[in-house]
């Protein structure tokens, strides 16, 4: 027993120590002196990925006038709409390719927009976001070490016991020998699965925290949904018809996935969703996507990551075909460079291959 015991704590101690050592090898680090962040589309990405940088321009141009709610869920152009960053292009763009005007389905169509998910890229390049997929190596080992002291736990109770049958004399319990070790490596592995599903590296979230504090004072709709997600945002009328939205872009992922090949060019997702995959699709973890976390739409590749996590809350998964976090490759889901896809609904994002 001695032997098994001392075999523990070598071993728990071992895989603890390498675990720690390889994510603080791969976690990106930013080079030279301290990035910040350059607007409020990147706070946006930063805050709630790819949908919050989408409910941010949703929420300018709905409040100037530039979109304007024709019912409940469906939105039309203002007059002489025009846009005034990537994003709110990313967004007419969308509605032109989406002539119903389902608010839902403009959402998923504009964070499919390469000049949304590239925004993801710019960060990752300065070492603000970590690369999709990253730390999924690390966040795995981390579980299974968790989960496997954690069984290791109550098995070594009756191994106690067999101990006390071989050697009935005096001696420390197996138990007791043990248990030390195996809460360690339990905490251990717990925290490193966590921090490798942090999107957000530690330069990230001081940029974050310094932009934040610059606008501190700025009560604006559009760049509290920037800072701080759709729980940012105090209009209720705005909430009323973006949160449905945000929760509806699983809806939309599943029609993009489900519209048949060859069908009508002109939907809002051909030019994206079934011809490049989408990278990007966890949320970040800096603050809160607003929705309740993030989700994705569809996606086929590596790089779904946590909430964020930064797709914001803390954490995601992934779902979807050919496009929140899945999708494989390094291209933008409609032929740029790369892409991301990411919402604030929910804190999961589906893959159809990993996450």
């Amino acid at each position: 027993m001695n032997l098994l015991a001392l075999a523990l704590w070598i071993t728990v101690a071992a895989s603890s120590g390498l675990l720690l050592l390889g994510l603080r090898r791969a976690r990106p680090r930013a080079a030279g002196p301290a990035p910040s962040l350059h607007d409020l589309s990147e706070a946006a990405f930063m805050t709630g990925g790819p949908g919050n940088v989408v409910d941010t321009a949703l929420v300018s141009m709905l409040g100037d006038g530039r979109l304007i709610m024709g019912g409940p869920g469906i939105v039309h152009l203002g007059p002489g709409a025009r846009a005034g960053d990537p994003a709110e292009r990313a967004v007419l763009h969308a509605h032109r390719r989406a002539p119903s005007g389902w608010l839902y389905q403009l959402r998923y169509a504009a964070m499919l927009d390469p000049a949304v998910q590239e925004t993801g890229d710019a960060l990752a390049a300065r070492g603000l976001l970590s690369p999709p997929g990253w730390g999924r190596t690390w966040r795995r080992w981390g579980l299974a070490q968790a989960i496997v002291c954690g069984f290791l736990v109550p098995v070594s109770l009756p191994l106690t016991f067999v101990g006390f049958a071989v050697d009935p004399g005096a001696q420390v319990p197996f138990i007791a020998k043990v248990l030390p070790v195996l809460l360690l490596g339990i905490l251990a592995g717990g925290i490193c699965a966590a921090r490798a599903g942090r999107r957000i590296t530690p330069a990230g979230r001081r940029a974050l925290r310094d932009f934040r504090a610059r606008y501190a004072n700025d009560r604006t709709p559009h760049v509290q949904t920037a800072l701080f997600g759709l729980r940012g945002l105090r209009d209720p009328y705005l909430r009323g018809q973006l949160v449905p939205a945000a929760r509806g872009t699983r809806l939309a992922a599943a029609q993009s996935r489900s519209r048949p090949h060859g069908s009508d060019p002109g939907s809002p997702y051909a030019s994206s969703a079934e011809i490049l995959p989408v990278v990007w699709c966890a949320g970040s973890d800096g603050g809160g996507g607003g929705a309740g976390g993030s989700s994705c739409g569809s996606g086929s590749g590596p790089g779904c990551g946590s909430s964020g996590g930064s797709c914001g809350g803390s954490g995601s998964s992934c779902s979807g075909s050919s496009s929140s976090s899945c999708s494989g490759g390094s291209s933008s889901c409609s032929g740029g460079s790369s892409s991301s896809c990411s919402s604030s609904s929910g804190s999961s994002c589906s893959s159809s291959s990993s996450s």
